[in-house]
């Protein structure tokens, strides 16, 4: 009777295997992969050159963010359920503040539904790009700055494998609560301290004194260190007070910078204040040391309602603050002490307040 039956089961078995069936549980369903909105602004990464060895001669977003996504697929797909948003395809130069504005209500927008956010731009002002989104942008979730320093058809582009590994530490939700960073050349670096280093090199960002937050090797994302941010991840204080829905976007004040060298003139500051711009950074020499002609300038002006914030020129060191008339922009660089001064500004025109959203954000420190 056993060995009946068990012919009987082989028989069985056979038929469903011949007919395509199959006797082992269902297939598990497929682990679903993070929802990730590359936004495109355009810059070299969408560059167009008119030789595949005109690495520097090109021109720049000529190329959609939805067609620079497809070359990477079917790889990507592994990855991140990815859609796209052309926000912009120029220059990163060339966009206005106002627009920062709108990128960042863009951002929030599809970070409501997604699970990260990758923007492209072009690196001569991805540094602002960045920095500004790292002030503004009100979700925790990943904003991941990515592009290139040569065209999309040359030889030896960076761009498509800067675009996949942005969009790989995007997917990996690693960066969440770090506020806004960027990835190219495989390095991670944090928005408040990157800068562009070389107008022309592939590893040209670099953070000064600090070094880079980690790296993507493939499909590896290591994370070495962390913005002092994320101590607060889980507090109300995470975000900063520059909630753009409750600026005006008609209503962005004017800042400027004026650079301090050898026997400057006071007349740019002036020139400036009588033009109607409301806050200025001073990038000093050493530590932070302007002329006599642009010291006696800058007490016009600051009596005139002028906010003033001193900077150095020579990218690192600090310039700390002493209650003088100048806020101390810390270890700031000029171009990013500007948007923070700018983003106070929009807010309030208490200096106390400024100064203190000054040591507070702009110098963020563990503990």
């Amino acid at each position: 009777m056993l060995w009946k039956r068990s012919r009987w089961l082989v028989a069985l078995l056979s038929l469903v295997v011949l007919f395509g069936g199959s006797v082992a549980a269902a297939a598990p369903p497929k682990t679903r992969v993070p929802k990730v909105v590359v936004i495109g602004t355009g810059g070299t990464i969408a560059g167009v050159a008119d030789s595949r060895v005109a690495l520097q001669t090109y021109r720049s977003g000529q190329i959609s963010i939805a067609d620079l996504v497809k070359f990477l697929q079917p790889e990507l797909a592994s990855v991140a359920d990815v859609s796209t948003v052309q926000f912009g395809n120029k220059g990163s130069g060339s966009y206005t503040i106002p627009e920062y504005y709108d990128l960042t209500k863009v951002v929030d927008q599809q970070l409501a539904r997604a699970d990260a956010v990758v923007v492209t731009t072009g690196t001569d002002t991805m540094e602002e790009f960045a920095y500004w989104l790292d002030l503004t942008v009100r979700s925790k979730k990943p904003v991941v700055l990515t592009g290139a320093m040569r065209p999309w058809n040359v030889i030896g582009t960076d761009g498509p494998a800067n675009l996949y590994n942005a969009i790989t530490l995007a997917a990996s939700q690693r960066t969440s609560c770090f506020g806004t960073v960027l990835m190219l050349n495989d390095e991670i670096y944090p928005a408040r301290d990157a800068t562009k280093t070389s107008g022309l090199r592939m590893d040209t960002f670099q953070t000064r004194e600090y070094g880079a937050l980690g790296f993507v090797d493939e499909k590896r994302v290591r994370l070495l260190r962390a913005p002092a941010r994320v101590e607060e991840c889980r507090t109300s204080k995470w975000a900063t007070p520059f909630d753009l829905g409750k600026v005006d976007r008609a209503k962005l004040p004017r800042t400027e910078i004026v650079y301090g060298y050898q026997g400057a003139g006071g007349e740019a500051i002036t020139a400036f204040a009588d033009a109607g711009v409301k806050g200025i950074v001073t990038a000093g020499t050493g530590a932070g040391g302007i002329s006599p002609a642009q010291s006696a300038a800058l007490a016009a002006a600051a009596k005139k309602g002028v906010t003033f914030v001193s900077t150095t020129r020579t990218g690192s060191g600090a310039v700390y603050d002493g209650g003088g008339t100048a806020i101390g922009g810390e270890d700031l660089l000029p171009q990013k002490a500007r948007l923070l001064l700018l983003l106070s500004l929009a807010k309030t025109n208490d200096v106390a307040t400024i100064r203190g959203w000054f040591t507070r954000y702009g110098m963020q420190q563990f503990g």
